[in-house]
């Protein structure tokens, strides 16, 4: 999870976090589902969320949402193990210039 500061907790809550900019989830094959539907659609109620990245642990393949402008959100799918890890590398290159940017 990517969140900028300062965090915006929920009123009340120590553990819920309202301000993630991007998410990244690693699926599974008992939530895999909820994870591409009602998590994903929970999610996109949070006005800075704007990436989700769902991660295969048992393929290569992972599936990149980035919203374009309201209620539209293009998905990119990786396969190939070269794309795969340049996703990856990307994202980790946005996350630590994300951080400088917020400290």
């Amino acid at each position: 999870m990517v969140v900028p500061r300062p965090l915006q907790l929920q009123t009340g809550r120590n553990d819920t976090i309202t301000n993630p900019v991007m998410i990244a989830e690693v699926l599974s094959k008992s939530t895999q589902d909820y994870d591409r539907g009602e998590k994903f659609v929970a999610y996109r109620t949070i006005d800075s969320f704007c990436e989700y990245l769902l991660i295969n642990q048992y393929s290569i393949h992972v599936e990149h949402y980035i919203k374009t402008a309201a209620h539209q959100w293009l998905l990119s799918e990786y396969e190939d193990p070269k794309r795969y890890l340049l996703v990856l590398l990307i994202f980790k290159f946005k996350l630590l210039k994300f951080m400088k940017t917020s400290i």
